[in-house]
């Protein structure tokens, strides 16, 4: 029975603690969840997506030592992102008034780097670590590219919150990079790793908070 209760407790915490990120990604920087700046800010949305998702991806796949976890942690994320574009959509806005970041995916590539090479923890933080940085700006791209023209919501639909000098006039695609992907998945190739890493410590961190 304790080792049930301990079980159930470990993935009620994961559910909790990704909420709260969700949270914390949308405040972090909410008008990317926007198609009115998706555009604009895409290598922003890319690195903050990727580190964001690492650092707390790891840490759960890591403390469970269960390839999954990070998928798992990946989709409650997504789910709760989703009932925020729904009450949006309530509210009356149309259904690309927020655009849903792609994260289950690239957990997946994380547990699956995780299981591949045994549970090898310093392998999930370089090689998985690497490969979310790399593939979430693919899969964000295909997934802005499925919306309607940015510029419609933006101006049909302008963000009730933004102040009229933040309202988007047109964008800046291609102005100064010409691959927003590729810079995205570049910096983000670069710098997930390190925030994979301080995951994995935190997780240690952990450790040594339950065991005191």
């Amino acid at each position: 029975l304790m080792v049930w209760l301990r079980r159930t407790t470990h993935y009620l915490f994961i559910v909790v603690v990704a909420v709260n990120s969700t949270l914390l990604t949308i405040n972090a920087g909410d008008y990317i969840f926007y198609t009115d700046w998706a555009w604009i800010s895409f290598v922003v949305f890319s690195i903050s997506q990727s580190t964001m998702l690492a650092v707390g991806a790891i840490y759960y796949m890591l403390f469970t030592g269960v390839p999954g976890t990070a998928t798992y942690y990946a989709t409650i994320m997504t789910i709760y992102t989703w009932v925020a574009k729904g009450a949006w959509f309530a509210l009356g806005y149309p259904y690309d008034f927020i655009v849903v970041p792609v994260w289950i995916p690239s957990a997946m590539l994380l547990d699956l780097t995780y299981w591949a090479t045994r549970r090898n923890k310093h392998a999930a933080i370089i090689i998985g670590g690497t490969l979310v940085g790399l593939s979430l700006p693919l899969f964000s791209m295909v997934n802005l590219l499925l919306i309607r023209d940015p510029l419609e919501i933006a101006f049909k639909y302008p963000r009730p919150t933004l102040p009229a000098y933040m309202t988007p006039i047109e964008p800046q695609v291609g102005k100064f990079y010409n691959s927003p992907v590729a810079l995205g998945a570049g910096a983000g190739a670069v710098l997930t790793v390190p925030i994979a890493a301080l995951g994995a410590k935190l997780n240690t961190w952990t450790y040594r908070w339950m065991a005191a």
